[in-house]
């Protein structure tokens, strides 16, 4: 962990790169490896063609939301700084955007307990010393 998810709506895939998006926000995880193991990281963008802003009447709308969850046990200062570090990145990649049209930035951390998890991973064998 953590598992990042982007949802975006589709009518911003030509005025941004998303998966340079998903970089920068692997690399706060990568910078805070003591909190949160180089291994488990995973990003992942989802592109909506199915939405509604607002009333629905301005089809130009756009919206980008992130999800980040994460495994219980990280204190409320690395939980509010890591999501505080994750949204600053999201707004600066897309500022420019964010002057030119109409749109809505949301992140959200989901904490969950291990009970009921299974994971089985050979990435973290490389990102130990």
């Amino acid at each position: 962990m953590p598992h990042i998810t982007v949802e975006y709506t589709d009518n911003l895939k030509e005025e941004t790169d998303i998966h340079h998006l998903l970089g920068k926000i692997n690399q706060v995880f990568v910078d805070h490896q003591d909190i949160f193991p180089v291994g488990g990281i995973r990003s992942r963008a989802l592109p909506l063609s199915d939405y509604v802003v607002a009333d629905g009447t301005h089809k130009n709308d756009a919206f980008v939301h992130v999800t980040v969850k994460i495994g219980a046990g990280r204190s409320e200062k690395d939980k509010t700084g890591t999501s505080e570090a994750v949204f600053e990145v999201v707004t600066d990649h897309f500022a420019d955007v964010y002057e030119r049209r109409y749109l809505a930035l949301s992140l959200e951390l989901v904490e969950f307990s291990e009970a009921g998890t299974m994971k089985k991973n050979n990435i973290h064998g490389r990102y130990r010393k």
